[in-house]
């Protein structure tokens, strides 16, 4: 969920022209924790493909084309960059025009995973996830697999709310949704959190808890900045532990 001057590898190349196909879904969009069953959500109608715009800026998530995040983290027990890109490109997904993020990350100097991520927004600000074509490298920069790959609509997939518009503390939802292999949730805990990262200190920040029934026990929190986007992502229980700190922003 992660993104350069060295990421521009054969293998980078291939892994960023995946090709997306079509989609059509349901949400499940209310506020849950994670023992709620589906059967204590509610769902709702995807909205119609004209009511939604590649142009994604929701001041919490904004997507400018031609900026980049950079973030500096653990992973795996290990020293992790990434690189977070939002593209001038847009894919038509069944009709729906999505912003194309271009996600890197580097366990060290090696290139490890390269992803294509989609989002697009609706009429009302809430920004929606549509899948992901991830490609996973080796150290000498081969593709060894595609786990994690998905698109909504495709083999019973659906989209996701990723953030909302106007969060409210207690609410939140299912961001995404492909049987066994992608079931992120999400909750809004608040809007007034303080944190330090080593971009900038901030306060007035929205915080969300997140988590998923495929890694039952695990629960990270994720810190929004207007403006900027996500600054900090760590893990606050389960493991293995992992953290993400914004460390640039270019462009």
């Amino acid at each position: 969920m992660i993104r350069i001057s060295t990421g521009r590898s054969d293998a980078a190349h291939t892994a960023l022209a995946l090709t997306v196909v079509g989609c059509a879904a349901v949400l499940v969009t209310t506020a849950c924790s994670p023992s709620s069953s589906p059967h204590h959500q509610a769902t709702a109608a995807t909205p119609s493909p004209h009511s939604f715009s590649a142009t994604v800026d929701n001041p919490w998530f904004p997507l400018t084309p031609g900026r980049t995040l950079v973030y500096s983290g653990v992973k795996d027990g290990a020293k992790s960059t990434e690189y977070l890109t939002s593209s001038r490109e847009t894919q038509k997904i069944t009709g729906i025009p999505c912003r194309v993020v271009l996600d890197r990350l580097y366990i060290g100097r090696t290139l490890h995973e390269a992803t294509r991520d989609y989002y697009a927004q609706d009429a009302t600000g809430n920004v929606w996830y549509f899948g992901e074509d991830t490609a996973e490298l080796d150290a000498q920069g081969n593709m060894v697999s595609t786990e994690g790959t998905w698109h909504a609509g495709q083999n019973g997939a659906r989209p996701g709310i990723f953030l909302p518009a106007h969060p409210v503390p207690g609410a939140g939802g299912q961001q995404e949704y492909y049987p066994g292999q992608a079931e992120d949730h999400f909750q809004v805990l608040n809007l007034t959190s303080r944190v330090s990262v080593p971009y900038k200190n901030f306060s007035g920040t929205l915080r969300t808890k997140e988590w998923t029934p495929l890694e039952p026990g695990v629960v990270d929190n994720k810190y929004y900045v207007k403006g900027i986007g996500t600054v900090k992502e760590i893990t606050v229980k389960g493991g293995p532990f992992e953290e993400n700190v914004l460390v640039a922003v270019r462009g």
